[in-house]
């Protein structure tokens, strides 16, 4: 929509206009199962009174200024152009099959009508600039819904804030949601300081500068240069437009817990990390057995929360303009590889190299300088280029991973408790991207594929709970008496 500027327009952030264009035009999707069916009068009443219409993102248009540039401009909402009622069920290939045939069918299949429906938004269904950039699609037959809201909105972390604020506890209905807590860093006193002390800052500094400078210098050449080997997961130019599945991989915290215990100052991430290696390995050897060589590099990219408190957070925080933790697009990009290692090794050795390697990147200040770097293409050159570069980065990588710790225990959402939330993004030109989010005790990763490249995703999510499963044996059969 092409406008004349007024004085209350609000420009976009860098990031903002980076994920308005073609390349990198991205929708976040949350889908959460209600326990109850939906009640659309509760739903749109919840949603009139919720925050996020008063927040000034959600109650926009995106208009353009003679120049080209974009802004923010405050409208009227009306709640029935974004809510979307699908009242047809779906079957497992997302086609509807009327309001009541399937009626018997199973939660499987369920989530299988559901997942392919989420995968057909992912590829062809781009939000509508005749309505601030968000949508709620109640499929009532299936008692569930899908947030869709454009990435240029705000990252993972400020929606799911903003999410969790609208939700209570179903234990206390005025209770809101319980996150993990965060650790608190424990600093000592001047008691005992000398020369080891002096030599170990000084040491630690000098392993966080040479591990910057390479982490950097990788960045920038994965950005322009140099690719992965192609394997039988490989995504790449144009791959943004095939048709996509989605699987969920489904996990227990507890048992993440227990192999992370294994492993002295392993965090879930790491285990995450590992499981992603042992699992990909797995499928590669079923897809091309003995065709690929020992080490063989995989590489991912992650997104980074680089707010200066980590997981969701305190929304009258994020909505403050003068605080660090504000809200929008505030993280940074790393590269994760993994390697391709044959079945028969001892499991927890994925856990071990993941660890290695998430070290190394967190004593490295790569998160701010993607963020920073992308912040001055963005400035200098404009969004076409700082679009170029960001999509060449995934073309020339094979995955994307991220993770958010969810609420600890159930909650609730316009009175209906929640049996599971799940989030993805719409589509990349890598062939896999994946997104793991826990809540009360399970995570759950949802799996993005191209089709045509890998058509068989819930095998592949098959991959990724057999590889916990066995680092847990791992671990119970190292602590048996």
């Amino acid at each position: 929509m092409v406008c004349p500027e007024t004085s209350s327009d609000e420009p976009l952030t860098p990031a903002g206009r980076l994920f308005l264009q073609p390349e990198t035009d991205l929708v976040i999707h949350c889908i959460i199962r209600g326990k109850n069916a939906a009640d659309m009068d509760a739903i749109k009443s919840a949603i009139k009174s919720s925050l996020m219409v008063q927040h000034p993102r959600f109650c926009s248009l995106l208009v353009r200024d003679k120049n080209g540039f974009e802004h923010w401009r405050k409208t009227a909402i009306d709640i029935d152009q974004h809510v979307i009622v699908v009242n047809n069920r779906l079957n497992k290939s997302g086609n509807f099959i009327g309001e009541t045939q399937g009626s018997t069918t199973t939660e499987e299949d369920d989530e299988a009508a559901v997942n392919q429906y989420v995968a057909d938004l992912s590829v062809s269904s781009p939000l509508s600039t005749d309505k601030p950039l968000w949508e709620l699609h109640v499929l009532t037959a299936h008692k569930c819904a899908v947030f869709r809201i454009h990435h240029s909105l705000g990252d993972g972390i400020s929606l799911m804030s903003m999410l969790m604020a609208s939700c209570r506890r179903t234990d206390d209905a005025e209770a809101l949601p319980r996150m993990v807590p965060n650790k608190k860093t424990v600093i000592k006193g001047e008691k005992g300081r000398g020369w080891f002390w002096l030599f170990g800052v000084l040491w630690w500094f000098l392993k966080m500068v040479v591990f910057t400078l390479l982490f950097s210098v990788e960045f920038i050449l994965r950005s322009l240069l140099v690719s992965d080997e192609k394997t039988a997961v490989t995504g790449g130019d144009g791959v943004e437009l095939w048709p996509r599945r989605l699987a969920t991989a489904k996990f227990l915290l507890d048992d993440m817990k227990l192999v992370k215990r294994a492993v002295p100052d392993t965090t879930i991430n790491d285990v995450l990390l590992g499981m992603v290696s042992s699992g990909l390995s797995r499928y590669l050897d079923h897809r091309t057995p003995n065709a690929l060589h020992e080490g063989l590099r995989i590489t991912g990219v992650a997104m980074v929360n680089i707010r200066p408190q980590p997981g969701l957070q305190d929304l009258s925080k994020l909505m403050k303009s003068n605080t660090k933790a504000r809200w929008g697009n505030k993280f940074g990009v790393i590269l994760i590889p993994v390697y391709y290692h044959k079945g028969g090794n001892d499991p927890l050795e994925y856990l071990k190299r993941a660890k290695a390697m998430v070290d190394k990147k967190k004593h490295s200040l790569e998160a701010y300088f993607s963020y920073k770097i992308g912040d001055l293409i963005m400035s200098l050159l404009g969004p076409k280029y700082a679009c170029m570069l960001n999509y060449k980065l995934l073309c020339n990588t094979t995955f994307t991973l991220s993770n958010v710790a969810g609420p600890q225990e159930e909650i609730s959402l316009a009175g209906n408790p929640l049996s599971s939330i799940k989030v993805n993004t719409s589509s990349l030109p890598q062939a896999i991207t994946m997104h793991m989010l826990s809540y009360a005790g399970k995570a759950e990763m949802q799996i993005l594929v191209a089709k045509d490249i890998i058509p068989d995703p819930e095998f592949l999510a098959k991959c990724f709970e057999d590889a916990l499963l066995e680092m847990k044996e791992a671990v119970l059969r190292t602590n048996k008496p």
